[in-house]
């Protein structure tokens, strides 16, 4: 059985599932940047996300426009080279309009106001100041003896436009259909990504997908990226050859790929690169429910660091605004305000109402 009665997300015996909200922004071609396709509009949506998941089809059967080719006949590399071009285009062009007022400013007021004119032009699509910064460290690092920046280069104003971009929006990728294609096909994406700090992880939805169906029909027993699966008493009963047939071709390709991939990649973005943990809010400390008596009924992801007022805050605003003291409800201890939170906490907030 589940130890936990979940509002959003599930519990699978004791693994708990939190969710997270995942925007599909399909549309991007070459040359969104001018317009094409949904053009800017794709690229601001994603300025409202945390983190870019880039889906590449790893067996080369699908070509920059999204139209089938066939096994092999498209490089994934390729895939992945005309996004990141698209967006340092974007930024690029960001910055071009007002390029020779806004870097003028370093003239008076020194090489500090390059990066608060960075910042003023790209906030708007989620940059901040640390971000910037980090681009122009590597980018002057790279580039010592640049001169005026009124006087750059083309090429050097898309150094540094390639620079933010790797900032502002690190790359994931899940190298899809990485169970019909030969690992050497995407070798060189791979090294691609691992250049830049990077993570790919290779993924096969249809398997995630076929492996969610047949446990929801009660067939088998899988825990959503878990590299295996066993029969139920259903499934040993009740499934036909064909079907049969079909599980044993999913076990062979998660025992060749160590499973589908989808939650290892998005475990590894929301709390590795992300740096997000997991806090438990509950209304009764001893017996971790709510009000309704449903155990460790909401899971919310913060960053780490997070104190107990921030978590407040994280539930509802009345709560952080009316906020006296909490209990870690694992060790019964009172903490106050700036108490830090660890992965797993399980708090009760006691505020004015």
């Amino acid at each position: 059985g589940s130890i936990c009665q979940p509002n959003t997300g599930s519990c699978n015996g004791f693994t708990r599932l939190v969710p997270v909200t995942l925007v599909d922004v399909a549309g991007l071609v070459p040359g969104a940047h001018e317009g094409r396709g949904r053009g800017n509009q794709f690229l601001s949506d994603l300025a409202a996300c945390d983190a870019l998941i880039q889906v590449v089809d790893a067996s080369g059967a699908t070509d920059l426009e999204g139209n089938p080719s066939g096994l092999g006949a498209c490089d994934p590399l390729a895939e992945h080279e005309f996004l990141v071009d698209e967006l340092a285009a974007w930024i690029e062009g960001i910055l071009a309009g007002s390029w020779n007022k806004g870097t003028r400013r370093t003239q008076s007021e020194g090489d500090r106001a390059m990066a608060e004119w960075l910042h003023e032009q790209l906030s708007g699509i989620g940059a901040d100041e640390i971000q910037v910064a980090q681009a122009l460290a590597v980018f002057h690092q790279r580039n010592r003896d640049v001169g005026n920046p009124w006087q750059w280069s083309a090429e050097l104003k898309r150094e540094l436009a390639d620079e933010l971009r790797k900032a502002m929006f690190p790359l994931f990728v899940a190298a899809n259909k990485a169970d019909l294609a030969e690992p050497a096909l995407w070798e060189a994406l791979e090294a691609r990504v691992a250049e830049e700090n990077g993570l790919l992880v290779a993924t096969t939805a249809e398997s995630e997908l076929a492996l969610r169906r047949a446990a929801k029909a009660g067939l088998i027993a899988y825990v959503p990226g878990e590299p295996e699966f066993e029969l139920t008493a259903a499934g040993v009963e009740g499934l036909t050859a064909p079907q049969r047939q079909g599980l044993d071709e999913l076990a062979d390709r998660l025992s060749r790929l160590g499973g589908s991939g989808i939650v290892p990649l998005l475990s590894a973005v929301v709390y590795d690169r992300l740096d997000q943990i997991v806090a438990h809010p509950v209304q009764d400390e001893t017996h971790w429910t709510d009000g309704d008596g449903r155990v460790l009924p909401d899971a919310l992801l913060v960053k780490r660091g997070t104190t107990a007022k921030g978590l407040a805050y994280a539930v509802h605003t009345d709560l952080g605004d009316g906020f006296i003291r909490a209990t870690d409800a694992r060790t019964s201890r009172i903490i106050g305000a700036e108490h830090e939170l660890e992965d797993g906490a399980v708090v009760k907030i006691h505020a004015k109402t």
